[in-house]
């Protein structure tokens, strides 16, 4: 037995909260409550005119998993709703969607410029990898906008911000550098991994595309790999064909995943700011701690403008370090610290339900040279936490058993 599938439309005007948990394509015809999982690597075609209709225009219906699928679109309309975008396009893994913009925007003898202090992976795509195609880039500071303006030539075509930055938790102006894109005739991009739309929107501060590691927070709780895009249907519109051919698109389960990991994505994230905002005040008073990094602190340096675009909250990463004379000192008391955890997890996801720590410059900017980790600012006593939702005061002593070691 079946029963007719839900058409009506969401009212206008819904809170963000509303629409995390709201927001999805129409039930099926069986009236399920929880969205359906659409497991199916290919869909049947009613007739042959139809089947035609679909692979011509694949956003019409659904004929191929790699070109579109209901649990996939979900999770897409579910995502571009949180980030006030016109569509989404879900990707195989934030890299990927990474990925996805050079391959569909860039071309040989094309510039982009990027922060310095960024995700290592993205560093080496866009310095290493996307260079082997004719694409250059300049790596500029982080925090002043003048820098990334002396930095655009005629053929610069993209600036990618990553704010804030991993792990250094440094925060860029987005309204100014959308400024500097626009009138370059460039676009902005933003990556909004750390932030999440609960706490800042770039698009409506003047991004032009956002992307995501859906792995993070947006999951929530480190079960899948995912990524997307956001912006207007006129961009995602240049995208699609690339990541459809390309095959980068997100497997259904993983997004079905991903989906449902929204509908709690503001509870989680600002509970997990507000303890991060409490461990680092904790941390910034330990004797053993040289500096803590995290935009909630007064002592930070874009701590205004932190409080400005993320809604007054910093977040749930930060990042502090430990001192040294020597380089070589600085990592064993960093290895030292992150081996006396019994609590907390070594790994190197984040957004997680289970509070993370790392070594950036063993980790994630391991594969850097010493110099692109000096300019970036990871030292080798640098260690990153991702706060989870464990109790405060079992974090804090997890951490304080390595710091009195």
């Amino acid at each position: 037995m079946t029963q007719p599938t839900d058409t009506l439309p969401l009212p206008p005007g819904l809170h963000p909260d509303t629409l995390a948990v709201r927001t999805t394509i129409p039930r099926s015809g069986y009236g399920e409550h929880s969205e359906a999982l659409y497991l199916t690597s290919c869909f049947v075609q009613p007739d042959s005119e139809t089947s035609a209709r679909n692979f011509a225009s694949p956003d019409e219906g659904y004929t191929y998993s790699r070109t579109g699928n209901p649990s996939v679109t979900a999770f897409e309309q579910r995502l571009a709703a949180l980030e006030g975008a016109q569509r989404a396009l879900a990707t195989a893994s934030g890299m990927s969607a990474i990925l996805l913009l050079g391959l569909a925007l860039l071309k040989q003898g094309d510039h982009v410029i990027c922060s310095r202090s960024m995700f290592g992976s993205t560093m080496r795509l866009f310095g290493t990898d996307f260079a082997r195609f004719g694409v250059q880039t300049s790596f500029v500071s982080q925090t002043d906008p003048a820098a990334w303006q002396a930095a655009v030539r005629p053929d610069t075509r993209l600036l990618f911000a990553e704010t804030p930055t991993n792990p250094l938790t440094e925060v860029c102006d987005i309204a100014a550098l959308a400024a500097i894109a626009h009138q370059a005739g460039a676009l902005l991009v933003v990556d909004n991994c750390f932030a999440t739309p609960v706490l800042q929107r770039p698009l409506a501060l003047g991004a032009d595309l956002v992307v995501h590691s859906g792995t993070k927070f947006l999951d929530g709780q480190g079960r899948v790999m995912a990524g997307a895009v956001c912006g207007s249907s006129e961009l995602i519109g240049q995208l699609s064909p690339v990541a459809r051919a390309a095959g980068l698109t997100l497997s259904p389960f993983n997004a079905w995943v991903v989906h449902k990991g929204l509908e709690t994505l503001s509870l989680r994230v600002r509970a997990q700011s507000e303890a991060a905002l409490q461990l680092a005040r904790w941390l910034e008073s330990q004797p053993a701690v040289e500096r803590v990094y995290y935009p909630g602190l007064p002592s930070h340096p874009q701590h205004a403008l932190a409080m400005q675009q993320q809604g007054g909250l910093g977040g749930a990463v930060l990042a502090f370090s430990l001192p040294g004379s020597t380089p070589d000192e600085a990592r064993r008391r960093a290895f030292h610290l992150i081996d006396s955890l019994r609590v907390c997890s070594i790994a190197t996801n984040l957004g997680d339900v289970k509070t993370i720590v790392s070594h950036p410059a063993s980790t994630s900017h391991g594969r850097l040279s010493e110099e692109q980790r000096q300019a970036a600012g990871v030292t080798q006593g640098l260690i990153r936490v991702a706060v989870g939702l464990e109790h405060l005061d079992d974090i804090r002593a997890d951490l304080l058993r390595g710091l009195q070691g």
